[in-house]
């Protein structure tokens, strides 16, 4: 009786289940229950984004979000079509299209940095994460717009002209990764990469209704990526959920000996940060709420009240699931990131080196060799955010090692470190949390609000991870995106607390200028077998039948 009942649990007969596969809302897991439902095959899903660009990043809505489509886009997807069938998947990636910010280094695409300069320049080789990415079977789809050399907020270039965002085609898409954040939020590819040197990852996540996460410095490797300041360039996930932000986190952390900072990675990454996708994860957190930059942000713009509204209506939905959610205080904060001359002296002191030694390593066939080279071009965006902040980097000749001005920067950015932490460690903080941006993004061609447009400089300052949910829009349909900031490898946490706050409240809405275009939605059927501890319970059960069996038949 044993046998058969075991046998017979083990034989259960699989259940086959109905599905409605919808581009529109598919995850990384969605996918891949088509994929081994025989449902869809990359080669499918890729053109499926294909049309999408092609109906609405040039014409339709016109979002202007990418640069360069990859031609072999559908051969490389047919090739790991075969390789799933053959040999499995490389991992939860393996398949999934993905769109590149415009300054990683792709070894078969030009890498531009949005710039007229680097037109058609194709790299020696892959940036660290650019092959990570391929080696997890991802598919480079193609690479998006950014603001030039990634130096401001708008997302214009030279080259990839202005990007829109697509829940208000008069208005920014944040930056300077706004490429990646209107194509993912318009959904072109299943997920996308960015880069966040002040606050480039977390304004496009903000203003187009995504998740981006900025890691710890030293999480991701910047290797073969377009600097801006290394002391404060990471590169990171924009997604459309916090569960494909972490499957895309998981290939794109780990060291990197041609980026020395990775080695403070190791022994700190988790098995997969999927592991802290739990419903629940609110229960018990202690959050603290930087109320003086829900009020205002770092540039003293006064918060818009519909945004101050969804940030507080997301505190008391965090304190509902269980959160202890309370007010704290960062000590001298408006000195370290705002009134201190020697705050954001990095850029000015540094990043021309880090750009020069960055030329370098394209090699000898880099069409222009220097920033001074560069700005004689006569390519460069004319404006005071492109050529002005270069032309005053440029004029640097001190290196920063040598450079007092960029010593008192590093100062002051480990001063603020210090102060963080001791307030995260008297508070016992598993996370602080503020709007990223307390204003409504801009209408396009209009000036800046004065001083700094948000939040991110807390992050940006202290390299430590920072973390974008949406929270809601405004009646005016623009989306409001809170961010969570933690201590140096918290990453986890982040993604926990962020997890359980999106499933609670499901804020995400699609942008109405890209509707589904035809195909994109389809009904499947799929097998499931029975779960571990099911089988196992039968098992379970089955002995004590077992030992009932042997007992009553020993009395007779």
């Amino acid at each position: 009786m044993l046998t058969t009942t075991i046998v017979s649990s083990l034989l259960l007969p699989t259940a086959v289940l109905a599905a409605n596969f919808k581009l529109e809302t598919a995850t990384i897991a969605d996918i891949n229950q088509a994929f081994d439902a025989g449902a869809l095959t990359s080669v499918q899903l890729t053109q499926l984004y294909l049309n999408r660009i092609n109906a609405y990043d040039k014409q339709g809505p016109n979002l202007n979000s990418i640069i360069t489509i990859n031609p072999q886009a559908l051969e490389t997807a047919a090739a790991l079509d075969k390789e799933r069938q053959t040999s499995g998947k490389r991992s939860p990636l393996h398949g999934i299209p993905v769109i590149l910010k415009d300054n990683y280094d792709t070894f078969d695409l030009p890498t531009t940095a949005g710039s007229l300069t680097l037109e058609n320049s194709i790299p020696p080789d892959d940036a660290f994460l650019s092959k990570k990415l391929r080696d997890a079977g991802a598919i480079i789809l193609g690479k998006a717009n950014l603001h030039e050399f990634s130096l401001d907020f708008t997302t214009i270039s030279s080259l990839g002209g202005q990007t829109r965002n697509p829940y208000a085609l008069d208005r920014i898409p944040g930056g300077s990764s706004g490429g990646t954040g209107a194509s993912i939020a318009a959904n072109f590819a299943t997920i996308g990469t960015g880069t966040d040197t002040a606050i480039s990852i977390r304004g496009p996540a903000s203003v187009n209704n995504l998740v981006g996460i900025r890691p710890t410095v030293g999480l991701t490797s910047r290797d073969g990526i377009v600097p801006l300041l290394l002391t404060q360039d990471t590169g990171g996930p924009i997604a459309r959920n916090v569960t494909d932000a972490a499957y895309l986190l998981d290939v794109l952390a780990g060291y990197d000996p041609n980026d020395p900072a990775t080695a403070k990675s190791i022994g700190k990454i988790p098995e997969s940060y999927t592991d802290s996708l739990d419903k629940d994860g609110l229960k018990g957190k202690r959050i603290g709420v930087i109320r003086e930059l829900v009020e205002a942000d770092i540039g003293k713009n006064v918060t818009d009240p519909e945004i101050k509204a969804l940030v507080n209506a997301a505190i008391e939905d965090m304190r509902k699931k269980g959160a202890e959610v309370f007010d704290v205080e960062i000590p001298n904060l408006d000195y370290f990131v705002r009134t201190n001359p020697y705050a954001d002296l990095g850029f000015q002191y540094r990043s021309k080196f880090d750009i020069n030694d960055y030329l370098a390593s394209r090699g000898p066939d880099i069409p222009y060799k220097t920033l001074t080279e560069i700005l004689n071009s006569g390519k460069i965006l004319p404006i005071p955010s492109v050529e002005g902040y270069l032309s005053l980097y440029d004029e640097t000749t001190v290196p920063p090692e040598q450079s007092p001005e960029y010593q008192l920067y590093l100062k002051n950015k480990e001063e603020l470190t210090t102060t963080v932490k001791s307030v995260i460690q008297s508070q016992n903080l598993d996370a602080f949390l503020y709007p990223s941006i307390v204003l409504k993004p801009s209408l396009i061609g209009a000036p800046y609000p004065e001083g700094y447009p948000g939040n991110a400089l807390l992050s940006s300052f202290t390299g430590f991870p920072a973390l974008v949910v949406p929270a809601g829009f405004t009646s005016d349909n623009l989306p409001v995106g809170i961010e969570l900031l933690g201590s140096a490898f918290a990453e986890s946490t982040l993604i926990n607390i962020a997890y359980s706050y999106e499933q609670a409240t499901n804020h995400r809405r699609l942008p109405a200028t890209t509707p589904p275009l035809f195909g994109e939605e389809f009904e499947y059927k799929y097998k499931t077998v029975p779960e571990p501890d099911y089988i196992l319970g039968t098992i379970a059960f089955a002995s004590l039948g077992v030992g009932y069996e042997f007992k009553r038949k020993k009395k007779r």
